[in-house]
């Protein structure tokens, strides 16, 4: 075991326990017991110090574990899996599966992470991704249609984890193509990034963050945010019961789509839609422009009317759309 898990496992004690302690459990020396705690109050691990009583984390994580997930899964999503691993820290979930994609990793792969010091949203944006205060995983999946028949994939995740939320007790919505938001703030969000042949095998590896339970600052995340403890308060489920009730919920959903294509999910769409009718500020390359969000259509493309009187059709790839 690595120096950070053993250390987390020491500032668990309760009514905390000393430097000089932790050095002699560790077996390194004081300075460097000090460098691992800053490391871990990097990694957003609040970590208290008081005179006369040591160190200790003020609130204690709900540690990961790849056997209990595997085992708590439904039936159909264990079956899909190939593998499910948990790592402690890492630079992204999906950064890890896309290098195990190109190495020709089966798909079914799931990837979680406590902590990511490289998590990527839509856009290129970073995603805050503090140590085990929320959920980061990315799903490999491959495909045999090419990359073509891979339109609508991202609101098909939207939609299956949107009606996974729901079925914690969450009031979910969407904003077109995946953000899963709460109280007009945003809960979640998916990453879908694909590779492959255009008319033949290829693959997608789909990033998903969702807030649990925050103690960020504002600056530190550049839009208004929501945790799911917010939302649910002391109905809150545990963490790992988070994570099971989303994989229960996605992987048969790609599954599906694999199979079937997106309609049906497009269909759902609506459900969920927090844009439609709504004043939009859309940016799409170099143009800004001002319109009215109509849903989507069977191709899963937002439609806006702008003032002129004209529709648009917006892929997902290409632009970004926030409600005024």
């Amino acid at each position: 075991m690595s120096v950070l898990p053993r250390l987390l496992a020491l500032l668990e004690t309760p009514g905390g326990v000393s430097g000089e302690h932790l050095a002699r459990e560790l077996g390194v020396s004081r300075a460097a017991v000090w460098k691992h705690i800053e490391k871990l109050r990097a990694l957003g691990m609040p970590v208290a110090a008081r005179a006369g009583a040591g160190y200790r984390c003020e609130a204690p994580v709900e540690w990961l574990d790849a056997e209990r997930l595997r085992a708590a899964l439904s039936p159909a999503a264990r079956e899909s899996i190939a593998s499910l691993e948990v790592h402690f820290e890492i630079d992204s979930t999906s950064s890890e599966l896309q290098r195990r994609a190109q190495a020709g990793a089966a798909g079914g792969a799931v990837c979680f992470a406590e902590a990511q010091h490289g998590g990527r949203g839509r856009r290129g944006r970073a995603w805050h991704s503090p140590l085990g205060a929320n959920l980061y995983f990315s799903v490999l999946w491959r495909f045999d249609q090419g990359l073509a028949a891979l339109s609508g994939l991202s609101l098909v995740v939207g939609v299956a984890l949107a009606q996974a939320l729901r079925g914690l007790g969450a009031d979910i919505g969407l904003k077109w193509p995946n953000d899963l938001m709460a109280r007009g703030r945003k809960l979640g969000g998916v990453l879908v990034e694909v590779g492959g042949e255009w008319q033949g095998p290829c693959h997608a590896v789909v990033g998903v963050g969702i807030n649990l339970r925050m103690a960020a600052s504002p600056a530190a995340i550049d839009q208004p945010w929501i945790d799911l403890a917010t939302l649910l308060g002391a109905s809150m489920p545990p963490r790992e019961r988070c994570a099971v009730a989303l994989l229960d919920a996605l992987l048969p959903a790609l599954s599906r789509f694999a199979h079937v294509g997106a309609d049906e999910f497009l269909a759902r769409f609506a459900e969920f839609d927090v844009l439609s009718g709504r004043d939009v500020e859309v940016r799409a390359g170099e143009r800004e422009f001002a319109a009215r969000a109509l849903g989507i259509d069977d191709q899963g493309r937002l439609r806006v009317v702008t003032a002129d009187g004209t529709t648009e059709l917006l892929g997902s790839a290409e632009v970004s759309v926030r409600a005024t």
